[in-house]
């Protein structure tokens, strides 16, 4: 769109363009979320091992602006990594619910996301969206923490687009 302002050169009119900054508040709200995101670790099994490894000097997770929390109701991303069992299925709602809005869900690992071996079992729950909504969904028997940072990638582009568009996506 081209604008004519008086007694502004076109030079002058294109570096205010590139210098400018315009966006919604709700993208900005966006932004701002998804580089703060402080995620709950729920480990069950050994998926819990690798995203453990994440928060070591090696891979380092902080530097992207995440920082674990232990208590639900300072977290805003769940990280469910390993096998949910019958019986813990009830307490991982349970501290979903105590998460205040907005949260997200991240199921790290094959038992979280489908069961996994286990999958034959009376006991296990065949993943993890059958209890609270998954956002991200990371396969691997373990992943790798690279996996679990992408993942987390993943998640800060679908927070950003939900903020830009103003529509949940699951």
């Amino acid at each position: 769109m081209e604008m004519n302002v008086p007694g502004v050169t076109d030079a002058e009119l294109h570096e205010l363009r590139q210098s400018v900054f315009l966006s919604t508040l709700e993208q900005l709200k966006g932004w701002a979320r998804s580089n703060s995101l402080w995620p709950m670790t729920f480990g069950l099994a050994c998926c819990a091992i690798e995203m453990m490894g994440v928060g070591s000097s090696h891979y380092d997770l902080d530097r992207f602006g995440s920082f674990f929390r232990t208590s639900p109701r300072q977290s805003d991303v769940m990280i469910v990594s390993g096998t949910v069992t019958k019986k813990m299925a009830p307490i991982l709602r349970r501290l979903y619910d105590q998460m205040p809005e907005p949260k997200w869900v991240i199921a790290m690992g094959s038992c979280a996301t489908a069961g996994g071996p286990y999958v034959y079992s009376y006991s296990v729950v065949k993943g993890v969206d059958q209890i609270v909504p998954v956002d991200v969904y990371i396969p691997g028997c373990p992943p790798n923490p690279a996996a679990l940072i992408y993942g987390i990638h993943k998640l800060k582009e679908k927070i950003r687009y939900e903020a830009k568009t103003g529509k949940r996506v699951m």
